[in-house]
């Protein structure tokens, strides 16, 4: 399994791009804006999008890009998220006043979309790829990741504040590398980050000195603007699993 990051800002601006991970050739983690840095022929190649949440920043790249390859394709591209999260999807956007329902465009028997439920802790297989949705604290549905590979594992918080699951399904995954986890504001703004779901340093630090040693952490969802304070926040205590690194654009896991 390879994953590489298409954008991983908590905003856009100055080259931002927001929430978006390609999988291999055909799997999308969440579709921020990220996803318009593709090229057309890697959209038409994408066969399932897995959605945390159904906040805009993580599903904007979605419409345009079903309107973009939907009439070249075989078969409908495949929506898994939580229940509430495509209920929130039809009635709200793919609902002809925003979006027309891609579901049943051009038609019900051949549509550019379909949606498959998905339950916390159900494991689905994906051709030796398996992702799990696990629990998210974001205020309303919400859901991060995990993905196995054939030789390692990589644990994607999804936008959420101090989770206890978090840390331990971390702990419990023998062959975990990587934990990418959102940190959207620094301490001055740590009233926003609880009110809105959001770890700040004050409350990610003591979750990641219960992390187990030997997994590498990456930070996300940084918001424009207070990058090097966040940053500079983490780095200021030691922790057992090390300094956490800002994920970038273009940044590449093979597991």
């Amino acid at each position: 399994m390879r994953i590489r990051v298409l954008g991983c800002s908590g905003g856009i601006g100055g080259g931002r791009q927001t929430t978006s991970f390609l999988i291999d050739d055909d799997i999308l983690l969440d579709a921020g804006s990220g996803v318009m840095r593709l090229s057309l022929e890697e959209m038409a190649g994408i066969a399932n999008l897995f959605v945390t949440h159904a906040h805009l920043d993580h599903i904007l790249a979605l419409p345009p890009l079903l309107d973009s390859v939907g009439v070249g394709r075989a078969a409908p591209l495949v929506l898994h998220a939580l229940p509430e999260v495509i209920d929130t999807l039809k009635a709200h956007l793919f609902n002809w006043h925003l979006w027309p329902d891609f579901a049943r465009v051009p038609t019900a028997d051949k549509p550019y979309l379909a949606y498959a439920p998905l339950a916390v802790g159900a494991p689905v297989p994906m051709a030796g790829r398996t992702i799990t949705a696990i629990p998210a604290k974001h205020g309303r549905p919400a859901v991060g990741y995990l993905l196995r590979g054939q030789r390692a594992s990589l644990l994607f918080s999804g936008d959420t504040g101090s989770h206890p699951d978090l840390i331990a399904i971390a702990n419990a995954t023998d062959d975990l590398e990587h934990l990418i986890v959102e940190t959207s504001f620094a301490n001055d703004l740590k009233h926003i980050a609880d009110v809105s779901g959001h770890y700040c340093p004050a409350t990610l630090l003591p979750d990641l000195a219960q992390l187990k040693p030997g997994v590498s952490v990456w930070i996300t969802h940084l918001k424009p603007g207070g990058e090097d304070a966040i940053m500079a926040e983490l780095a200021s205590v030691a922790l057992p699993c090390g300094s956490p690194r800002a994920l970038v654009p273009d940044q590449v896991f093979d597991l």
